[in-house]
């Protein structure tokens, strides 16, 4: 991936793990035979054609967790993982 096209993008989209999500689906969907949205030049990799097209305004989101100022679901932080150590046992 090309850094301007990701700092580009990352000024239209803040959150960094909805970009990651957005530009996975629409690699996605490029592979899949989906037509590009924005002009590139040949050789771009897909994840370089899905950040041009959200710096360039043809892709958004939208957030279904407020809708109608009523917050539909709440957002748990993933917890940190837990390394259990194996004790031996005595002979």
């Amino acid at each position: 991936m090309k850094d301007h096209l990701v700092k580009a993008a990352s000024e239209v989209i803040h959150n960094h793990q909805i970009l990651v999500n957005m530009v996975s689906r629409r690699v996605r969907q490029l592979c899949l035979g989906h037509r590009p949205l924005v002009e590139f030049v040949p050789g771009l990799g897909h994840a370089d054609v899905a950040l041009s097209e959200i710096a360039n305004g043809k892709l958004a989101f939208e957030s279904t967790l407020e809708q109608g100022g009523v917050a539909l679901a709440e957002i748990v932080q993933f917890p940190g993982t837990i390394k259990k150590t194996r004790t031996k046992k005595a002979a």
